[in-house]
């Protein structure tokens, strides 16, 4: 179904090469940034939690959490339409680095009770 003279996101054209408007359709720039900087404050979150229970773990959680967040910065670049490989070099090791710092944490982390309740 068609939104033309509806205002709907129909009506919406993404700027054409040479006319001076950003070439990002469905504002897929933004959406990103939006979501790196909820991962930064999820993570921040969780470290908030953790550290709670274990100084060590959720300091690095913390850590990880700013971390996150300057690598969100470098994968949005405004004016440019594509990301650099360099970049996505950096994002690909520091995310990857984040999952690893996870896994260890909770292979090697203290010993918890899990999700069972106290009595």
């Amino acid at each position: 179904m068609s939104g033309a003279g509806t205002g709907g996101a129909d009506d919406r054209e993404p700027a054409r090469a040479g006319t001076g408007g950003p070439v990002d359709p469905g504002l897929a720039r933004t959406r990103t940034s939006l979501a790196w900087t909820r991962t930064a404050l999820a993570f921040a979150a969780i470290g908030g939690v953790i550290l709670k229970r274990d100084l060590a773990a959720g300091f690095v959680v913390l850590a990880l959490s700013g971390l996150v967040w300057v690598v969100g910065r470098l994968a949005v670049v405004p004016g440019q339409v594509r990301a650099r490989p360099g970049r996505l070099l950096v994002i690909t090791l520091a995310v990857t680095g984040v999952a690893l710092v996870a896994l260890m944490l909770a292979v090697f982390g203290p010993q918890t009770a899990g999700l069972r309740l106290r009595p």
